[in-house]
């Protein structure tokens, strides 16, 4: 389970991003003056991981159940595909295409492929999404043009109305566009549909799609797969990886994936992988500054998974992780390099010894694989 941007502070090379001193976790602490209530991940060691990686101080006892760790990214990237690529086991080996914090920040070959396939485009900009569709969204209903705009991640974001411009219609758009940009070794182009007016307000809806590049490798999914076991996705898990290694996709609200991840636990056939991201951190809170709505997203999400981690089975293996951090203190609206916590849930950990706490983000991929009984291609170790 990836609770997206969930950062715990400490990575070493966090000044190269312009992001030293960042900590998710351990600034929405501070924000919330230590009240935080997370009791299950809190006993599985969440806040021994937030001190073993920034030296911040636990807000709670000691951890009384499961094991924990703090995982190193090596990917030089602080964005979804490169965290989930190298949790999967494959660190990302190129570079990613970033484009630079100016109007237009598209260059000429993208702007003549936007007007080729729709016209040409409003935003060609850094933004963030509800902003960006609130500057422009009365011009996009008048104009028929799309809403493009980029980040400091290596991403290429389309917003459309879903009734004036049509879902289908932007979902081909992002498609052809991703044809060029992933030549480009751009990461991905989102599909960011929204509905209302200027008079009633725009909202961004469900029904977001990532067009991502394929990972350059085999990851823990085709591993699983290719020994002849289903592989579950739940949320944006399937858009990131293309569908490769997936044997069922499931999305919704972050209450509908929870209710999902609850039907996996009960049905799911031994053997199998479940592979969820909870993408409201990030997308509501993180990316929008709201240090007070992530705390509560937090105090919500450890509320729920209480009740599912107690009809676990007996050789279930439950890990909690993060992709990245989104310091929902931090300046500007984007993600923050940060190291994150990795907090494991199963019956039979009880006098599991952990040698080393700092860990690899290829080492969740080998140790879910030993787990399952799989072949590890990758570079990580099981850490249990």
């Amino acid at each position: 389970m990836v609770l997206d941007s969930l950062g715990c502070g400490g990575a070493p090379d966090a000044s190269e991003f312009g992001d030293a001193g960042a900590n998710t976790l351990g600034h929405i602490i501070q924000a919330r003056q230590g009240d935080l209530h997370m009791p299950n991940l809190a006993a599985l060691g969440l806040g021994e991981a937030l001190q073993h990686s920034s030296g911040m101080s636990s807000p709670w006892p000691a951890a009384r159940s499961g094991v924990w760790a703090v995982a190193r990214e090596i990917s030089k990237g602080k964005d979804t595909p490169s965290g989930h690529w190298e949790l999967a086991g494959v660190p990302v080996p190129w570079d990613w295409h970033y484009f630079p914090d100016e109007t237009p920040a598209f260059p000429p070959q993208v702007l003549a492929a936007l007007q080729n396939f729709a016209g040409g485009s409003l935003a060609n900009c850094h933004a963030s999404g509800m902003p960006v569709i609130e500057a422009f969204g009365a011009e996009h209903l008048r104009s028929g043009l799309p809403i493009c705009y980029t980040s400091v991640d290596s991403v290429f974001q389309i917003a459309a109305h879903e009734e004036h411009f049509g879902l289908q219609n932007l979902y081909d758009l992002c498609q052809d566009m991703a044809g060029i940009l992933h030549k480009m070794k751009v990461g991905r182009v989102i599909a960011r549909p929204f509905v209302g007016s200027l008079e009633t307000g725009f909202q961004r809806t469900l029904n977001r799609r990532d067009f991502a590049m394929d990972p350059p490798s085999a990851t823990l999914c085709e591993w699983v797969m290719q020994a002849g076991r289903p592989v579950h996705a739940i949320g944006k898990i399937g858009d990131i990886f293309s569908m490769r290694g997936i044997t069922r996709c499931r999305k919704g609200s972050d209450a509908q994936l929870m209710e999902h991840l609850a039907d996996e636990m009960r049905q799911a056939p031994d053997g199998s992988l479940t592979f969820a991201n909870f993408v409201e951190f990030d997308t509501l809170f993180g990316h929008r500054r709201d240090a007070e709505g992530y705390a509560r997203a937090l105090e919500w999400f450890d509320a729920q998974i209480g009740p599912i981690l107690a009809q676990s089975r007996p050789d279930d293996l439950v890990i909690f992780t993060a992709d990245h951090g989104n310091d929902p203190t931090w300046r500007g609206t984007d993600h923050t390099r940060e190291q994150v916590p990795v907090l494991v849930h199963g019956q039979n950990l009880a006098q599991t010894q952990v040698s080393d706490r700092m860990i690899a983000f290829q080492d969740v991929a080998a140790t879910v694989a030993a787990h399952l009984g799989v072949v590890a291609q990758g570079q990580g170790r099981n850490f249990l």
